[in-house]
């Protein structure tokens, strides 16, 4: 039985999932299944999306409670616990800047948001409901896609798949005891054949001094920086990325607490093995 790969774009670049060791027919139930999970939440937490849950709350008023998607509660409730465990390093609501440095689009909303708001302004509530303290915008691309990923490997597992891989422009899972060779590309634009991952999940993120920023300080972050990040789960590995980028105390600590291990690299240094592993 050879395996079966396909890919489509979603989630802003190119999904490619891959199943091993399964019949053609069944494996094609699997890969569309995963697929459908992928949409959803592209249309749920795209910050594009004028319907999706990050609109509603983009127009709700402070105080105001908002019933969501349970995959976006969730999602929302893993951004805060990284945000917490990196002492902010990573904010989803940086959203409000990062508009005003053209790096997202002008959403519409008739709420003006606090630009000074910050993940501890987001309150969530049993019932999938979300309130914020203050007005604000929220932006899930730097943790959605993993989100995403892991979600289609638990679809290729619940449909029978034993050995699988999926891959979001550089998020990656993988399922299963053989293990997956992982191409990482780095700022510079070169791919490094750098890793074989089992069971477990990689994430990369590259820096260009611009579209990242600091979720504490609100600086840009350096450019020409990337970070890989190997954790169990790829919505870990997805955010950690980020706030490995932004380096510190900060990151080192959350690497720790998450249990994951980091690379950084620039032109300068090559790889050079972050937190735990330094």
């Amino acid at each position: 039985m050879n395996g079966i790969r396909r890919a489509r774009p979603w989630l802003g670049t190119i999904v490619e999932i891959g199943v091993d060791g399964m019949q053609a027919t069944p494996a094609m139930r699997a890969i569309e299944a995963a697929f459908a999970e992928v949409a959803i939440v592209h249309r749920l937490m795209g910050f594009h999306a004028e319907d999706g849950d990050l609109a509603r709350l983009r127009r709700a008023r402070a105080g105001e409670c908002v019933r969501v998607n349970a995959r976006t509660h969730e999602v929302l409730a893993w951004s805060l616990r990284i945000a917490q465990v990196s002492a902010g390093a990573f904010d989803p609501c940086v959203a409000t800047m990062q508009v005003a440095r053209g790096v997202l689009p002008l959403p519409k909303s008739a709420v003006v948001p606090d630009a000074s708001a910050s993940w501890r302004d987001i309150e969530l509530l049993e019932g999938e409901r979300v309130r914020l303290r203050r007005p604000l915008w929220i932006d899930l691309g730097g943790i959605a896609k993993g989100y995403a990923v892991d979600r289609a490997i638990e679809v290729l597992c619940a449909h029978g798949a034993t050995q699988a891989c999926v891959n979001a422009g550089g998020d990656v899972r993988v399922c299963g005891t053989q293990a997956q060779r992982i191409d990482l590309r780095t700022a510079d634009g070169r791919i490094h054949p750098a890793l074989e991952i089992v069971d477990g999940a990689v994430a990369t993120s590259c820096s260009d001094g611009a579209q990242h920023l600091h979720g504490a300080s609100r600086d840009a972050v350096a450019g020409g920086i990337t970070a890989s990040v190997i954790a169990e789960r790829c919505i870990v590995a997805d955010a950690l990325t980020k706030v490995v980028l932004a380096g510190g105390m900060a990151a080192r600590t959350a690497l720790q607490a998450f249990a994951a291990q980091a690379w950084r690299h620039d032109d300068r240094g090559g790889w050079q093995a972050f937190g735990i592993a330094a």
